[in-house]
């Protein structure tokens, strides 16, 4: 049975778009079952560990940072505005109760991987959305990029009406907070949190450390 790296992960966190080319590889190079544990943003959870009016160093520096991560990676980071997946207004810092972006992008991650896709369509949906494609959420384009991780928008929303996806978002909170952590992307192996999209390398290392199988190429 194949050993199990949790991925804690949020579909408005760049550092999280940034992770998924390098956890699809983790999969292909090792025997490890990698799961999508799909969490609100931070935004959500407790707004005020990271959007205080007052010191807008942190958001700045994230937005510097990932996009010239992004650039230095080759997978350019384009920060979502039209529709950003939370909506906020940048002049307050303050997140509106109402959220029709970022709980129907998290139920979608949770049920598709139910069905064994969850990292496939993290990284494809993310591609969109951090792409700088204007209107993300319009028309076909989300259709398309859920169909180009194998799966069916239609059939996924469906599954999310009347599911207990939210219920799971939460349990995935917890775990998160109990692996002694609280960022996305956050790696779990055996109990050990890896927190970063610069520490899927570490990870790699702990992997090899504890004997898991390199797959031949």
């Amino acid at each position: 049975m194949s050993e199990i790296v949790d991925v804690y992960w949020s579909f408005r966190s760049p550092y999280s778009r940034l992770a998924t080319a390098d956890l699809l590889q983790l999969r292909d190079d090792y025997d490890v079952d990698v799961q999508l544990r799909v969490v609100l943003p931070l935004a959500v959870r407790n707004p005020q560990a990271l959007f205080d009016p007052s010191n807008r160093k942190p958001p700045r520096y994230i937005a510097m940072d990932s996009m010239r991560r992004g650039e230095m990676l080759g997978r350019p980071v384009v920060l979502p505005t039209d529709p950003d997946p939370i909506v906020q207004d940048f002049r307050t810092m303050a997140v509106s109760p109402d959220q029709p972006y970022i709980y129907r992008l998290s139920k979608l991650g949770v049920e598709a991987n139910r069905r064994g896709r969850g990292v496939e369509l993290a990284d494809r949906v993310a591609a969109l959305i951090f792409g700088g494609t204007r209107g993300w959420d319009q028309g076909d384009l989300l259709k398309h990029a859920v169909a180009d991780a194998g799966l069916d928008l239609a059939e996924l929303d469906a599954a999310i009406a009347e599911g207990d996806h939210l219920e799971e978002i939460e349990r995935n909170q917890a775990a998160l907070d109990a692996a002694g952590h609280w960022g996305v992307p956050t790696m779990v192996f055996r109990g050990e949190p890896f927190f970063g999209q610069d520490r899927i390398d570490t990870l790699r290392w702990r992997l090899d450390r504890a004997g898991l199988t390199r797959r031949t190429p």
